[in-house]
């Protein structure tokens, strides 16, 4: 009996069904004001779900503790304008992570919960 190891597995495919902007503005916060206001008194807690709920993992953006840009608040938003199909700068993405870092968060979330798309997690097995 043998087996058939698949070494290159298909990727997925992140179609954008809406526009290319975002949904909201980042001071939308009045689109939810009780999200706005757990991110705007709970910063690190908010940005720790909605990271979770991205799909990533929990603890990640507490490491914008040790920089003056933060750097997974910024990467995050890039990634999100990536997955979504989102028109935008990396030099608009970190002045919005700088000045702005709860009303980044709550943009994000607003455009996660806007978008509905389900992050499915592929694992590799032997066939």
């Amino acid at each position: 009996m043998s087996s058939k190891l698949v070494i290159r597995q298909p990727q997925p495919v992140m179609d954008s069904r809406d526009s290319e902007e975002w949904g909201s503005g980042i001071c939308d916060c009045c689109d939810d004001v009780p999200e706005c206001c757990f991110a705007f008194w709970c910063c690190p807690c908010f940005a720790c779900i909605t990271t979770k709920a991205y799909g990533q993992c929990l603890c990640l953006p507490l490491l914008d503790i040790f920089g003056a840009i933060p750097p997974i608040t910024m990467s995050m938003r890039v990634s999100m304008r990536q997955r979504y199909g989102i028109k935008g700068t990396m030099c608009r993405d970190c002045v919005y992570a700088t000045c702005c870092t709860s009303c980044t968060w709550c943009q994000m979330s607003r455009e996660m919960k806007r978008r509905k798309i389900p992050i499915v997690l592929v694992s590799a097995k032997n066939t």
